[in-house]
């Protein structure tokens, strides 16, 4: 039984339920160029009807027990993990992610929906003291219609963690997942909710360009709105948000720094640091764009990471063999090629890497560099590891610190209480001592700072009742007081 039967879906848009598109857009494989099948293409005007169909849904499913919203979302993470192999194929063909990563996209998946299903069941008011004779209380309601727009580069597990816990809370949601990963990031949902059981009308999914999440952003009946990508575009989308008053999460890009200290060893940093900077060929908001490294080890740690860069199998990311996949489409690895090549230019020297056939970038390392080396200074979103020396601690903060993104930090040293005292001293989100920066789990609030977004909006029990349900406060007497009347003239004395 296939859960992603191009029949059922191809040139169509899932608003509750599967209706015919009236555009298209071709769903291509970045790691061949072929185009896979035609998904539904959203309008505007697509946004405005399924707003109007959600706003009237969401009102029955708020109400609901919390069970019927536990039920949907434990069903769903079932069978999240039911179909994981080929929820994981579409994502190595649509996303270019390599075949063993992406077969973790749907167990992933499921963890974030069974947190969701606890979510649905946490107590979501308190009693609050009152100096009069009344009952007190504040409590979580839903906000309505939740937006969610998600990137193409980890298209289901950066939707699921806004889409889900905004279900499970008795809100509806539209889901504007990126055109370049129509299926992955969009067809997937549809049809696992469908499965599930999720009444008709909650979700809908709408791929599409600009226009759409514009339409998303703007509109009066889309009061809360989560956002997952570029710095750029969720700056627009934050002004946009603000003029009208309306709650937004952004979770932007990252330049995070992996700080390695002279106490390492160094063969495990190397492998720490690959991983940090190379996985999903650099396309993640956490990986290393910047390895600070003590100068007593810098020169052998860049030969390392060099030599394992070297070797690193790049290709078809349907093979188990592959270690790299293809960037996603040939703008992005222009703007790779053409930052490695102004970073070259500038003084960097290449150590490796450099060089791509289509969409295949090699994993590439630059030494010597300094802070004015473009792929130093920028967010890459590709596979380049730009090594830089510190020769203390104090340049070491100053060099970590010295970033207008403040998303992930890594530290590796054999002396933790150092590792965390050095974390204090540099801004940013989240922290791994003794780890790489890509790192994340469904029960851990994520967000950054700066330019990588407005703090932790997502994960944990917390931050999503905070994300997205409103605080109500409501007081209750047994009678109604006897208030003065104003019209009545006080007796003389």
């Amino acid at each position: 039984m296939s859960l992603l039967e191009q029949s059922r879906w191809e040139g169509r848009l899932y608003a509750g339920a599967w209706r015919d598109a009236s555009t298209t857009l071709a769903v291509v494989e970045p790691a061949t160029g072929h185009t896979l099948a035609r998904a539904g293409a959203a309008t505007a005007a697509d946004v405005e009807t399924s707003v109007a169909v959600a706003v009237e849904v969401q009102r029955a499913w708020a109400a609901a027990p919390y069970l019927e919203r536990s039920r949907v979302l434990r069903r769903a993470a079932q069978l999240f993990v039911e179909y994981a192999d080929e929820i994981g194929e579409w994502v190595a063909r649509d996303a270019g992610q390599v075949i063993t990563a992406a077969r973790n996209q749907g167990p992933n998946a499921a963890e974030e929906c069974f947190q969701a299903a606890e979510l649905a069941s946490m107590p979501y008011g308190e009693i609050l003291r009152s100096a009069q004779p009344r009952l007190s209380l504040s409590r979580r309601l839903p906000v309505g219609v939740v937006g969610v727009i998600a990137p193409f580069n980890s298209p289901i597990t950066l939707a699921v963690r806004s889409l889900a816990p905004a279900l499970a809370l008795g809100n509806a949601v539209i889901l504007k997942p990126d055109p370049r990963t129509a299926v992955a990031g969009g067809v997937v949902f549809a049809r696992i909710f469908e499965e599930a059981g999720l009444p008709a009308g909650l979700l809908h999914v709408l791929p599409g360009g600009a226009e759409v999440g514009e339409a998303l952003v703007t509109h009066p009946r889309v009061p809360v709105l989560a956002f997952t990508g570029s710095t750029e575009a969720g700056r627009a989308i934050g002004v946009e948000a603000a003029r009208r008053l309306k709650r937004v999460h952004l979770e932007l890009g990252g330049n995070s720094a992996l700080i390695v200290l002279d106490d390492v060893d160094v063969s495990a940093a190397v492998a720490a640091g690959a991983a940090a900077t190379f996985r999903h060929q650099g396309q993640i908001c956490m990986a290393t764009g910047r390895h600070l490294v003590h100068a007593s080890v810098a020169d052998e740690y860049a030969a390392g990471l060099s030599e394992l860069a070297a070797a690193m199998p790049v290709g078809d990311p349907m093979s188990a063999r592959s270690a790299l996949g293809p960037l996603i489409d040939e703008r992005q690895r222009d703007r790779v090629h053409a930052l490695v090549t102004a970073s070259v230019d500038a003084g960097a020297r290449l150590a490796t890497g450099g060089s791509f056939e289509g969409l295949f970038y090699r994993p590439t390392v630059l030494t010597g560099v300094d802070d004015a080396t473009p792929a130093y200074a920028q967010e890459v979103f590709g596979p380049v590891a730009p090594v830089r020396a510190f020769h203390d601690l104090d340049e070491a903060v100053r060099l970590a610190a010295d970033s207008p993104y403040g998303l992930s930090l890594g530290i590796l040293t054999r002396d933790v209480m150092r590792g965390l005292a050095l974390a204090e001293r540099v801004p940013t989100g989240l922290v791994h001592i003794n780890d790489q920066t890509i790192n994340d789990e469904p029960v851990i609030p994520f967000g950054g700072l700066g330019d990588s977004g407005n703090g932790a909006r997502h994960g944990g029990h917390a931050a999503n009742l905070e994300a997205f349900t409103e605080q109500q406060w409501v007081t209750v007497r047994g009678d109604v007081p006897l208030y003065p009347n104003p019209t009545k003239k006080k007796a003389q004395a």
